[in-house]
């Protein structure tokens, strides 16, 4: 009971900060939202996109996933909640840019390494996971003499780059990519470090932004 106490403890803080007699941010956010950056990050604790960018509500357009995968476009019928977030924020929001944020140390990243699951059997991590599959034989395949946490680490960066590709898979991202009115840009943020690394095409490599 001691987080849920805290948690509310925090709201109460929140809405005395954003809705109080002189708060005066969400008097347009009311209205609705209008952010210009989509966040694609993943579901781990310590990698809060809103405060690792010190961002306020309504900046950032957020969806968080297991490694911060973004699955290839797909007309299966079937239910397909990243895709459908790409389609509201790009289609109707009309957002600039769509980040892939990943990090060191990623649990799902780690499970697809090593082979695992969550529960047990074929379950839904694991299948979850083989949309990074080509990341991980691709790591296996460069650097198969290499230490594991070394393999782990550009298990990581592989899948970001991944997602970055198969985003260009869906047509109207695609079309706006190559037409310049939307930009796509991979994140790694190193948690022993705390730095922040982007991926730099033109060089092949992640570089520090800070």
């Amino acid at each position: 009971m001691k987080d849920i106490e805290r948690f509310i403890s925090g709201f109460r803080r929140f809405r005395e900060n954003y809705f109080g007699p002189e708060a005066t941010h969400f008097e347009h956010l009311k209205k609705g939202q209008n952010p210009k950056t989509m966040l694609i990050g993943c579901a781990d604790s310590r990698v809060d996109p809103a405060i690792l960018t010190n961002c306020a509500p309504g900046d950032i357009f957020t969806v968080r996933n297991v490694a911060n995968l973004v699955p290839p476009f797909e007309e299966d019928g079937g239910r397909h909640g990243v895709s459908a977030a790409l389609e509201f924020a790009v289609c109707h929001l009309e957002v600039e840019h769509i980040i892939v944020l990943g990090h060191s140390g990623c649990g799902g990243i780690n499970a697809l390494m090593a082979g695992t699951s969550g529960c047990g059997g074929d379950g839904f991590i694991s299948r979850w996971m083989s949309i990074a599959a080509p990341a991980r034989e691709r790591v296996l395949a460069e650097l198969s003499d290499k230490d594991p946490l070394l393999q782990r680490r550009a298990a990581e960066q592989a899948a970001i780059l991944l997602s970055l590709e198969n985003l260009r898979s869906f047509p109207w991202i695609d079309e706006r990519v190559a037409s310049g009115v939307l930009s796509l840009h991979g994140w790694y943020f190193d948690i022993s470090e705390g730095e922040l690394l982007e991926y730099r095409p033109e060089r092949g490599v992640f570089e520090p932004i800070t």
